[in-house]
């Protein structure tokens, strides 16, 4: 079973679909008891930073959120699902991220040939080996996608990590910047998956299957 967490920031049933359309048992909830439940856990999100943390606390979904990713069981948040799991965010006025993993949200920087929000169709361009316990091996999500693929960003914010390692893949739009990013069980994506055509669905596949 594949949990969908309903905090109202999320392209929900988009998400929804998308997994269901590759045999996932999916249960789209914004109760905490519900969490504990599922082997998979998905954090969507459009919107702010501040009101996401505010409401992820509020309802008590936070702390399993948390218990989840320390069970090792898979997650993956998209776009400011993703970016809640830092410690900061530029765009943040009063809360802190999730911390889960360490680095920040920076604003992107607007240019001639740069707006702000990025909105549309850029590449990924994958960061093929990645040294992770003394074991080197591509990112599970990426498999049998081409380098190089088309996937579909709407954001003005994107994650700087700390550790470079944790990137799978990078996007150039005025400057490269982590579009996915892989720790253990921990899998985030700036792009939508869920509005990225068959790249995006095979991204998602590839997240149902994981063990």
């Amino acid at each position: 079973m594949i949990a969908i967490i309903d905090y109202g920031m999320g392209n929900i049933h988009s998400v929804k679909k998308a997994l269901e359309r590759f045999g996932a048992d999916t249960l789209v909830t914004n109760k905490p008891a519900d969490i504990g439940k599922c082997h998979k856990l998905v954090l969507p999100g459009v919107g702010a930073f501040d009101d996401a943390v505010r409401e992820l606390k509020r309802t008590g979904l936070l702390d399993e959120l948390k218990n989840h990713i320390k069970n090792k069981k898979p997650f993956l948040g998209v776009c400011l699902g993703m970016q809640l799991l830092f410690e900061s965010s530029q765009e943040a006025k009063k809360e802190k991220g999730l911390a889960i993993l360490k680095g920040r949200v920076v604003k992107i920087k607007a240019t001639k040939s740069a707006k702000v929000p990025h909105m549309g169709w850029n590449q990924l361009k994958q960061v093929t080996t990645s040294q992770r316990h003394n074991v080197i091996s591509p990112c599970p999500l990426l498999k049998n996608v081409p380098d190089n693929s088309y996937v579909y960003f709407c954001h003005s914010y994107y994650p700087e990590p700390a550790d470079n390692s944790l990137i799978a893949a990078t996007t150039n739009y005025g400057l490269d910047f982590a579009a996915i990013v892989w720790q253990d069980n921990i899998y985030g994506m700036q792009f939508h998956p869920e509005k990225s055509q068959g790249i995006g669905l095979k991204m998602l596949e590839n997240f149902v299957g994981l063990c």
